[in-house]
């Protein structure tokens, strides 16, 4: 997640952006190489072994967080015990994936952005005009193309990626590419998706993965410590468990308290 990987992800982006601004028609080419004239349909979206790697690329993402949202819920359950993984990789990992994946994709996008998937668009037997990938004018009227949000969760993979130890960390970049490119193409198989609509699933992928390890590892300004993540999640789950805690007849008392400059201490524990 360095400048030389943000300024190669932008270049790429911004030279087939303005390409297929310039040449719509590109997009609509290379969705006809998955559809067949004769059947008038996308012929691997009704292939059981595709549906499987498709359902699969999504449950090794979400696999990939999971330990994040254990050790997040964990804690909102037993603030008394400390985090049981790194507090700055579980809140690196649950908020570029709650962007990436949903906010970003499903929120932002796809529910205002009215570009029509390829399967409903007049050139591929649908009832739908076809609009470049810049436009949010179509008459698609919810769950949308632009952008795919299965290709973005595929491309979040660049977040677990950059958590790895750095001799190995170039290899896991160049793995979550090719997750990222074959997840989305899978999409466009089933024409789910144009292949800008991958593109800038990328694209978004990558700056909020970049731009998430600065603030929370890199920018001395908004750097985060293990033990700061910590003392903040017990701060929140600790109203919570001292109601719980009544109901069993015990008054644990008021949050432990966090002295001005000792975030990187580790909070009290009570049990």
């Amino acid at each position: 997640m360095n400048r030389t990987g943000l300024i190669i992800a932008l270049t790429i982006s911004v030279f087939f952006g303005v390409l297929f601004a310039l040449h719509p028609e590109l997009d609509l080419k290379i969705a006809a190489l998955f559809y067949d004239a004769a059947t008038k349909t996308f012929p691997l979206k009704a292939s059981t072994w595709a549906v499987i790697a498709r359902d699969g690329a999504m449950w090794i993402a979400w696999a990939l967080v999971a330990p994040a949202i254990v050790a997040f819920v964990v804690k909102l359950i037993r603030p008394v015990k400390p985090l049981i993984m790194s507090g700055r990789a579980m809140a690196f990992l649950l908020v570029t994936m709650l962007l990436t994946a949903i906010v970003l994709s499903n929120v932002v996008f796809k529910g205002y952005w009215g570009r029509p998937r390829p399967v409903t668009v007049t050139e591929f037997n649908g009832k739908l005009d076809f609009k470049p990938w810049w436009d949010p004018r179509g008459a698609c009227p919810k769950n949308c193309s632009f952008f795919s949000g299965e290709g973005a969760t595929a491309f979040w993979t660049y977040a677990p990626a950059a958590l790895t130890p750095p001799a190995w960390r170039p290899l896991a970049y160049v793995a979550a590419t090719a997750f990222g490119v074959l997840t989305g193409g899978l999409r466009m198989t089933f024409g789910g998706h144009f292949f800008t609509d991958v593109l800038f699933s990328g694209t978004a992928a990558f700056l909020v993965t970049w731009l998430f390890y600065a603030l929370i590892y890199r920018w001395p300004s908004t750097r985060l410590t293990d033990a700061g993540v910590d003392a903040w999640m017990t701060r929140l789950a600790w109203p919570g468990y001292r109601w719980r805690q009544k109901r069993l007849g015990r008054d644990i008392g008021p949050s432990p308290r966090i002295r001005p400059g000792a975030d990187e201490a580790a909070p009290s524990k009570r049990s």
